[in-house]
């Protein structure tokens, strides 16, 4: 398993070997013992699944805040899509900043987004599935997001036309106006 640094310190492109012969293939997306050498400690508690039908379809940029802010290790299994994390944290030095990655079904990359990161992706195919962990449960009160094309983060999304979204990911706020308790340093 290889991880990479991005441009956003905490943010981690995963790489798994995938290991291929005439049956098929084989790959460990996750390993604890693998994590922990690479100084990444994440006790993973809940598993989450999305189906998109539709190219263009964007979900996001979401995120929990605290006490129940999550960290997320995402994969496309099905498709394509265009991952993106954009840093939230008050005083960061990268506040504002976003790193995006192209994963596929077949390139098998991962994206580590941890606490105080906003997260989100745009499907470059129909019928996309992505998966990802998370080390805290789900809680709707905790439930925040920030509206994709938000001029002062700017993200180049790779399809011009406008997105499908949900009605949720169509209202939310920019990242200035976003209810948001996260300290850079905490």
């Amino acid at each position: 398993m290889n991880i990479v640094e991005t441009t956003l310190p905490g943010v981690k492109i995963i790489e798994p070997k995938v290991f291929g012969d005439q049956r098929g293939w084989f790959t460990e997306t996750y390993n604890e013992s693998i994590f922990k050498e690479a100084g990444i400690n994440i006790r993973f508690v809940q598993d989450n699944h999305s189906f998109s039908a539709t190219k263009g379809t964007l979900r996001g940029l979401h995120y929990q805040f605290n006490p129940k802010a999550q960290t997320k290790l995402v994969r496309c299994t099905k498709g394509s899509i265009f991952d993106v994390a954009v840093d939230i944290r008050k005083g960061s030095p990268t506040f504002g900043r976003w790193f995006g990655l192209e994963m596929t079904a077949e390139n098998n990359k991962q994206l580590l987004i941890p606490k105080g990161f906003a997260h989100g992706f745009m499907t470059l195919t129909d019928d996309v599935e992505v998966q990802y962990k998370v080390d805290e449960l789900y809680a709707p009160e905790c439930d925040r997001g920030i509206i994709w094309n938000d001029p002062m983060i700017g993200i180049e999304w790779p399809i011009e036309l406008y997105p499908v979204l949900s009605a949720k990911d169509e209202k939310a706020p920019l990242l200035a106006d976003a209810d948001n308790n996260f300290i850079y340093g905490d």
